[in-house]
């Protein structure tokens, strides 16, 4: 090769590599700039529930301290996967999140067909926290303990239904786990959703329920119910002389309602880490665990990582729950 020509190609080159750097430059700025513009927190439960008041709690305090607002977008419906299914197609750059959990990423895509895969497509930002699961009983029941629940439906199979906000809910699901670790038959009644459920527990209609703490707890602190155990691992400070599943002679019993943000898969790695830091630093405000407390709620690291391990095993095991019970959506 001619030096001469050897010459002629080096402007070339070099305007074409300039040329791709400028290229890049928009999305590398937008990323060293994010948050540029509000975040959506797609919440895909209806207004004024457990879920939406902790997608607003979240959205806000987040904001605080990203710097930016925050909106949040209820869009409930199909055992929430609507709004699941709204992330999982949304641009993935860090402006529409999901306040998913249990339904989203472990029980409904096991139940309902979903247009997206729970753990392929959203990148896990963190771990907003837990609800456990508490055994319910109205204040007048006969039942003072689960051992009394167990030695009932031991007696009598049909005799002892447990409640549900229908079927492949959280409430289902543990109550499902309770019959298969206790091994005793009790009859599962299913309603379509709302308080019905509560409202024959309350009026004796149903003997027990195994509900969330988001649930539960505001019915516990009005004195409507009275609880039987907690599926913690320790004593609720809430609940001092309640005792857990496994003081009540059920060590296996481990089932909670779980909360976690997530970003549609494919968001780098930049605006996943920037998320995931504005989450944990919410998360250890004392107002948002005051707040999250009186929903029931355990607060969670919002560590990216943990959530990430979690996710797959929980998918797995809710699923294997699922088949073994025979479970079949409403």
């Amino acid at each position: 090769m001619s030096k001469s020509r050897y010459l002629t190609r080096r402007p070339v080159l070099g305007a074409l590599a300039a040329l791709a750097l400028t290229g890049a430059m928009p999305l590398a700025q937008a990323q060293g700039n994010f948050p540029s513009k509000p975040i959506t927190f797609v919440v895909p439960y209806p207004a004024g529930g457990a879920n939406d008041m902790l997608g607003r709690l979240v959205g806000q305090k987040m904001g605080e301290v990203l710097g930016t607002a925050s909106v949040v977008d209820n869009r409930p419906g199909a055992g929430a996967l609507l709004g699941a299914g709204i992330v999982a197609r949304a641009p993935a750059d860090g402006y529409t999140l999901l306040v998913g959990g249990l339904a989203t990423h472990a029980a409904s895509p096991h139940l309902i067909k979903t247009e997206y895969d729970p753990v392929k497509d959203f990148e896990p930002i963190g771990m907003i926290g837990s609800a456990p699961i508490i055994a319910i009983t109205a204040n007048d029941s006969p039942y003072k303990s689960l051992k009394d629940v167990v030695e009932a439906a031991r007696k009598d199979p049909q005799a002892v239904m447990y409640g549900s906000s229908g079927n492949g809910s959280p409430l289902h699901l543990a109550g499902e786990l309770f019959v298969s670790i206790a091994k005793v038959p009790m009859t599962h009644v299913p309603y379509k959703g709302g308080n019905a459920h509560i409202v024959d527990l309350i009026g004796g209609r149903i003997p027990v329920i195994f509900d969330t703490a988001t649930n539960s707890m505001p019915l516990l602190r009005g004195g409507k119910v009275r609880a039987l155990a907690v599926g913690a691992t320790t004593r609720l400070p809430e609940l001092p002389n309640v005792p857990t599943f496994a003081e009540a002679g059920y060590p296996q019993f481990e089932f909670s309602a779980w909360y976690a943000l997530f970003a549609p898969s494919k968001t780098s790695a930049d605006v996943s880490a920037k998320l995931s830091g504005a989450l944990a630093k919410a998360l250890k405000q004392p107002e948002v665990v005051s707040k999250l407390r009186d929903l029931g709620v355990t607060p969670g690291s919002g560590d990216a990582t943990e959530l990430r391990a979690f996710v797959p095993r929980e998918y797995q095991r809710v699923g294997g729950l699922i088949k073994t019970a025979k479970i079949k959506a409403d």
